[in-house]
């Protein structure tokens, strides 16, 4: 699987601890074989239920002591705990677990960032062309408000900044500006209020100059792309893959204080490899 340079160069200098929970898992194991080998991150597998792990989730919760230690029992739990406890720099999991629990045990133990209140996904767009972008939310959000919407935009602007350099946002919609009614585009006008980033927009003028300049609305080149569902997203960036030979990389989690990768359970060892380096070039 190609992925650029850059990431991999990244995740070696970052060196991060990367808890994986399934590592029972043959993909897993294959995958942190690599991992380990070409040195991409130091793969760490669960360990023992610890006083630090314990004191993170009774912090983050406020529960009892015993009931925290119940809780870790649960892989995903125990190593969302070992990041929060500063024991990982960051979680890979979802190769054996559906979304909604590894979502769940990252919002629970790990938490949310300053400013956040809806956790989201992002894909890595890799284009032939050499254009590397990143589009929200493909993966989770069915159908977001108009806070979630500037929420994800957000955490897209802080996920672009890592590992892209300066975000440039377009909160996508049938409309450009003003020209349309509706209450998709109103959703998205009022995300865009919220949130301070260029919207409601097309696709054509949040990505070509000569469309934009025509519309009055933005430059042309956005690289962050904000969908406003669930269906435009998934549907947008399977065509992307499909049509326009796009690489797309994730989804990843984002929102939360610390990286969280849910991987697809159909991934492969490569698929996993380079969700890793990603992940491991967040933390």
């Amino acid at each position: 699987m190609s992925i650029s340079y850059k990431f991999f160069d990244r995740a070696r200098d970052r060196a991060a601890r990367v808890v994986f929970p399934e590592m029972d898992d043959p993909r897993v194991a294959a995958a942190c074989k690599t991992l380990r080998s070409e040195r991409l991150c130091q793969p760490v597998a669960l360990g023992e239920i610890s006083e630090a792990q314990v004191a993170a989730l009774v912090s983050a919760r406020g529960m009892k002591d015993a009931l925290a230690r119940r809780m870790l029992t649960r892989p995903l739990y125990r190593a969302a705990a070992m990041v929060a406890a500063g024991e990982a720099d960051a979680m890979v999991a979802g190769a054996d677990s559906p979304t909604k629990r590894v979502i769940e045990a990252a919002s629970i133990v790990i938490g949310l960032a300053d400013g956040v209140e809806t956790p989201s996904s992002f894909f890595l767009m890799l284009f032939p062309d050499g254009r590397r972008m990143v589009w929200a939310d493909c993966a989770v959000n069915v159908s977001p408000t108009a806070e979630d919407l500037a929420d994800i935009a957000r955490a897209s602007t802080a996920s672009c900044e890592v590992l892209l350099g300066p975000a440039r946002v377009a909160m996508l919609s049938f409309s450009t500006g003003t020209s349309g009614q509706g209450d998709s585009v109103e959703r998205v006008r009022a995300a865009s209020e919220l949130s301070g980033f260029m919207g409601p927009v097309q696709a054509d003028a949040a990505l070509n100059p000569r469309i934009a300049e025509k519309k009055g609305l933005g430059d042309g080149d956005a690289n962050v792309l904000i969908f406003p569902d669930l269906d435009s997203g998934n549907i947008g960036y399977k065509l992307a893959q499909e049509l326009a030979g796009a690489q797309a990389l994730g989804p990843f989690l984002q929102g939360f204080r610390k990286p969280v990768c849910d991987l697809s359970r159909g991934a492969t060892a490569d698929d996993i490899v380079a969700a890793t380096v990603v992940t491991a070039a967040l933390a």
